[in-house]
């Protein structure tokens, strides 16, 4: 019985939008760590764009900062990403490989932050419909959801 409502309120909770100041991404660097809340990603550059995603019904508009953008941000100009989402699934990515017309680390979908439950709070998303380079098996794969944790190896 116990079990059914910790797992009750957990559901609960992934449905809650991150409140005001609730850190959404923490960056490791080899000399320091990077917090962001929701106001700190919001102050950089923002980008937007509308595309579809294999994962969703319909057209869906994302904002967010390019990674180019935050990579800028924080000094990073090589190396290899490792990407975390709050299930701790990881993905890794050259640094090199993003591009000023690709990815978003995006902080809202269709107007509204992302829960939990909506693969938020972070979702790195590409402009799937503009080229066909970003609609590969290695660009889905490295859409990664409900990402809070970056580090740079």
């Amino acid at each position: 019985m116990q079990a059914v409502a910790v797992l009750g309120l957990w559901l609960s909770l992934a449905a809650l939008p991150a409140r005001a100041g609730d850190i959404l991404l923490t960056f490791t660097l080899p000399d320091r760590i990077e917090s962001f809340d929701h106001d700190a990603l919001a102050g950089l550059p923002v980008a937007e764009f509308e595309t579809s995603t294999i994962w969703t019904e319909g057209m869906q508009r994302f904002r967010g900062v390019r990674m180019v953008d935050l990579l800028a941000h924080l000094g990073v100009t090589d190396g290899q990403l490792q990407l975390t989402a709050a299930n701790d699934y990881s993905i890794e990515i050259d640094v090199e490989s993003f591009r000023p017309d690709g990815a978003i680390l995006a902080y809202e979908r269709n107007g509204a932050p992302m829960t939990l439950r909506s693969k938020g709070p972070l979702w790195l998303v590409y402009p799937y419909d503009s080229s066909p380079e970003f609609r590969s098996e290695v660009i889905y794969s490295n859409s990664i959801w409900q990402l809070d944790r970056m580090a740079l190896k």
